[in-house]
């Protein structure tokens, strides 16, 4: 397929010095991230040690919800993706922002198991359209030459709120109880993110309407036939069910098992984050240099290194040489994969395939933290469940080394 992109709306994209509405975007990227990744995705697991303790739920029930909402959520991902090709991110994105913080008000009330998924609902359907897919479809529009430089700036959100949490939570928790925490933590996402996602546009100001003309000229069909989809569905849904389960079950691991105080545990979680903003630059500025192919298999390397680290955590050192590979890796992961698709298959149907990959990723992402809590609870350690990890991070980058080394814009 052959893409053209309007002569204005090109000199936009490729101009090297930004544009305030492209400042506008990468900044409501930044916030968005911060709000719906960074707080909601690495905050909520500081949680779940308190819901063990209080409820008596299981480690594997407490990473179900997780699992719950995305499944229920991810089947509707290429809808969302279709959604956003056809109407523009920004309605998504609002929507998604004000699901965010209910989830959050909700989850600070919840007394039943019925309530926490519902909850989880809320934050998957947050997620899917409030998070990383609107933000690609998004910059992607917007920027062409610097697009590695633009999404790495707008992912540092994830790594920036994503390090913030644990503090903010843990200081949260000791002066208002978990949760008020969560209340709190549920108006900042819609605080912080909303006002400037509702003044940002989904398109530079001279892209015609004959963009979203064009795109729907584009069959799925031809998307569905591209083999390198299937390579990158499977490598991406490897390696982010790697980095999922990983993360999701760190501080579980952290403060039940090696019974770190609330305190430590933070700072080893942020410190994965902090390692993870120079990822997001160094992977992006590696991404607009050299073939994404290679960077992302660099990225996926890291994490299948990191992981096995964790077998020695009781080795003085190992841990904090563990969160600063694993937080390059990870700064890089959820990045490199629209990146890598765009130069496959271009940004016209951005939405939708994302949209693809998000649904068998979102599947993974879900059942990899439920599987490590189960092996976990029906073990004495963690063995198991790290082992998996490991295996599923082999076969990501297996699976990206046999990508296409040049992009496919005309198929």
């Amino acid at each position: 397929m052959t893409l053209s992109t309007p002569i204005n709306a090109k000199r936009v994209m490729k101009n090297e010095k930004p544009s305030l509405d492209q400042i506008k975007v990468t900044s409501t990227g930044f916030l968005s991230l911060f709000s719906l990744v960074g707080i909601m995705f690495y905050g909520l697991p500081f949680f779940y040690d308190f819901w063990v303790q209080n409820f008596g739920w299981s480690r594997a029930t407490v990473t179900s919800g997780f699992a719950f909402g995305k499944v229920i959520v991810g089947l509707f991902a290429f809808f969302a993706g279709w959604v956003i090709d056809r109407f523009g991110p920004r309605r998504v994105m609002l929507f998604g922002i004000l699901m965010g913080g209910l989830a959050f008000i909700g989850l600070s009330m919840v007394t039943s198991l019925w309530q926490f998924y519902i909850c989880y609902i809320f934050s998957a359907l947050a997620y899917m359209t409030g998070g990383p897919l609107p933000n690609q479809v998004l910059i992607s529009r917007w920027f062409d030459k610097a697009r590695g430089k633009a999404m790495g700036i707008a992912y540092l959100g994830i790594g920036i709120g994503g390090m913030l949490v644990p503090q903010i939570a843990r200081w949260l928790n000791s002066n208002f109880g978990w949760h008020q925490a969560l209340m709190l933590l549920g108006i900042l996402i819609i605080v912080m993110a909303f006002p400037i996602t509702w003044f940002v546009k989904d398109n530079p100001a001279s892209s015609p309407q004959q963009i979203k003309q064009e795109e729907q000229k584009i069959p799925i069909s031809k998307i569905l036939r591209s083999w390198p989809l299937y390579l990158l569905v499977i490598g991406s849904m490897c390696s982010i069910g790697a980095v999922s389960g990983t993360s999701q079950n760190l501080k579980l691991f952290f403060s039940l098992d090696l019974k770190f105080t609330q305190e430590h545990a933070a700072n080893i979680i942020s410190l994965v984050l902090a390692s993870s903003l120079i990822g997001r630059l160094l992977m992006g500025w590696l991404a607009d240099r050299y073939p994404k192919k290679y960077v992302m298999i660099l990225i996926y390397s890291l994490v299948a290194s990191a992981i096995p680290l964790l077998f020695f955590a009781e080795t003085p050192g190992v841990l904090y040489l563990f969160a600063f590979v694993f937080g390059l890796g990870l700064g890089g992961d959820y990045m490199i994969i629209p990146l890598m698709a765009a130069d496959l298959f271009g940004v016209r149907v951005m939405g939708r395939v994302m949209g693809i990959i998000i649904t068998f990723d979102g599947f993974s992402e879900a059942f990899s933290p439920m599987l490590v809590g189960w092996l976990r609870d029906h073990g004495e350690t963690y063995a198991s469940g790290f082992a998996a990890l490991i295996i599923l991070a082999v076969v990501g980058t297996i699976a990206v080394s046999m990508l296409p080394r040049k992009t496919a814009r005309s198929s």
